[in-house]
């Protein structure tokens, strides 16, 4: 293991919120922010001290769970402990709180730098992909309180994947652009950074509503897995049939997950058609996800906004 290794940032394009109730999911890397080990020795950046820190926590919080015996992942804490009084710190330029796996590329880094039985997932290998992924939630939870595993999951195979259910995942065929047939994928900058376990919480407390489990089952999922099912099958008109009813869902029951001043974005994409916004990862800020298969437009409307647009 070098330092010199690049642990990518992710994009979950859908499966927000539904893979809990165990929908369908697909999750690809997104090269454009990374993160690295340093030593301060070794040219420390301003932050380096407030990150070692920060290891240093979460290493207890994995020295908790391995003393009481129910840590799931093989990990060398003595080695992660010496590095950490060495100045071990992680050079992430992944935004933190924007939805694009920040917490997931450093839970998997230590899981790649520190275990013990390092693994080698091929193709078809579900039963493997499932236990790393449990390993890798459990580290996870320590900064959402839930999680999937799947972001972490991601960052550790750099592959696309393919989420059928909880019980199978496999890597899938996804254009590294995001960019094929006739749509495109952007990111919008809300500036606004997103809190993951508060809106989780807000979410499990929704779905004790029967009213709106009911409607997130029967009206969501279908609509998340159609999506997939078009992009992996290269439908784009079933894509967009379904982007719109997704969005649509997402602003009607979601709307306190949407920054109130990109709201109007929101309304505008469903009322033209010239693109659908959607969240990435739990909302409440951070980067907001869009589909369109008229750039042209998009250009035109985030950019007269003074929106940070991405195209992807």
């Amino acid at each position: 293991m070098t330092e010199e290794k690049a642990y990518y940032s992710k994009l979950l394009l859908f499966g927000e919120y539904s893979v809990i109730c165990d929908s369908m999911g697909l999750t690809v890397p997104l090269k454009m922010f990374t993160a690295h080990w340093r030593f301060k020795e070794g040219g420390p950046k301003t932050n380096s001290p407030d990150s070692n820190f920060e290891l240093g926590l979460f290493y207890n919080y994995l020295a908790e769970l391995h003393e009481k015996g129910d840590l799931l992942a093989d990990l060398n804490l003595n080695l992660f402990a010496t590095e950490l009084k060495d100045g071990l710190y992680f050079d992430s330029k992944i935004p933190q709180g924007f939805g694009v796996g920040s917490s997931g590329a450093l839970c998997a880094a230590i899981y790649e730098r520190y275990t013990a039985t390092p693994v080698d997932i091929h193709p078809g290998n579900e039963e493997q992909i499932i236990a790393l992924k449990n390993q890798l939630a459990q580290m996870e939870c320590y900064f959402h309180g839930v999680s999937s595993g799947l972001d972490p999951l991601l960052c550790y195979l750099q592959q696309p994947l393919l989420i059928k259910n909880k019980q199978e995942i496999g890597f899938a065929h996804v254009p590294d652009n995001l960019h094929f047939n006739d749509f495109s994928v952007f990111l919008i900058n809300t500036g606004v950074i997103g809190k993951t376990g508060p809106l989780v919480n807000q979410f499990f407390d929704q779905c004790r509503q029967h009213r709106f489990y009911s409607r997130f089952v029967n009206q969501l999922i279908p609509a998340n897995n159609q999506c997939i099912k078009a992009i992996v099958e290269g439908d784009t008109d079933l894509l967009f049939e379904n982007l719109a009813l997704l969005s649509g869902f997402f602003y009607e029951h979601f709307t306190p997950m949407i920054p109130e001043s990109f709201r109007p974005a929101w309304q505008n994409g469903l009322k033209t058609g010239d693109y659908f916004l959607k969240l990435c990862g739990s909302g409440g800020g951070g980067f907001l996800l869009g589909f369109t298969k008229n750039i042209s437009a998009v250009k035109q409307y985030f950019g007269s906004t003074g929106n940070d647009l991405i195209m992807l």
